[in-house]
């Protein structure tokens, strides 16, 4: 867990974090605003996942639509209900394009989004002056086998802050992801992470595990290696089984090497590093 210092820090830091619930954060990298996977329902509605599965929410979000920092972008690592909602769908404001995969593009189009279709691999820029933000899909699974299949497709991504040429801050969001050899090859091609913002919940869908719980976060961080890690996506719906409790055991258990930072929601912390562990 991180000492106070580090959340602290993060209301004059460039390079923060602000937790909303469930995979949904506002990030701040040099002048650059992202917000990710838009879910605003509230505590007791029910978010819809296709093939007439649905979960009910047991939180609130810390923020609403129309509370949000004006935004240069959204990243979108699937479309489940409970990652781009009814409420995003009505309310968000459509001046920022949404970065996803083609298939979620593909509807965000016929809603009327401004939108940057990604495959693994490909990458999208944002520009500002000496500023530049480039955003790679990497490759993620949501599920193995038949059930892959017939979930929607999901990306992660890598978020690079760029200054004149130079790479000055790396964030690899996981998106839905189970771990495995892919983040491997993240890890291969992004040598160093310096924070990783990580689904868990063990999310359970027709009897399977569909997103890491506790064991499969503390082997995806080992694989990744980032320097601090941020856990979301574990407590806001009902088809979450893994609590971040879990995940804290566990990687205590490892001693992991990574700084964990836990905002509750509303909060916001820190993606700067500290002092490298070990």
């Amino acid at each position: 867990m991180t000492d106070d210092p580090a959340r602290s820090d993060a209301t004059t830091s460039g390079d923060r974090l602000q937790f909303i619930g469930t995979a949904t954060t506002v990030v701040t990298l040099g002048s650059f605003t992202v917000l990710t996977d838009p879910n605003f329902l509230r505590r007791g509605q029910r978010a819809y996942l296709g093939w007439g599965l649905s979960t009910r929410r047991r939180t609130n979000p810390a923020l609403m639509p129309e509370e949000l920092p004006v935004l240069d972008a959204v990243l979108l690592s699937h479309l489940h209900g409970d990652h781009f909602d009814r409420v995003a769908r009505a309310r968000l404001d459509r001046a920022a394009p949404v970065i996803s995969t083609p298939d979620a593009v593909r509807r965000l189009d016929s809603w009327g989004f401004d939108t940057e279709a990604l495959r693994p691999w490909s990458q999208h820029v944002l520009h500002k002056d000496e500023e530049e933000l480039r955003i790679t899909a990497v490759p993620a699974v949501h599920a193995r086998g038949l059930l892959g299949r017939m979930l929607p497709t999901v990306m992660g991504s890598v978020v690079e802050h760029v200054v004149g040429g130079d790479v000055r801050r790396r964030v690899y969001f996981s998106g839905d992801t189970l771990t495995g050899a892919h983040v491997d090859e993240v890890r291969e091609r992004f040598p160093d992470i310096d924070a990783a913002v990580v689904h868990l919940g063990g999310t359970r869908v027709l009897m399977r595990t569909v997103t890491m719980d506790g064991a499969m976060g503390v082997d995806f961080v080992e694989r990744s290696r980032p320097r601090v890690v941020v856990p979301v996506h574990y407590d806001d719906y009902t088809v979450f089984r893994s609590p971040l409790s879990d995940f804290l055991d566990r990687a205590e258990a490892r001693d992991l090497a990574a700084d964990l930072r836990c905002p509750r929601r509303g909060e916001v912390v820190s993606l700067a590093p500290g002092p490298r562990k070990h």
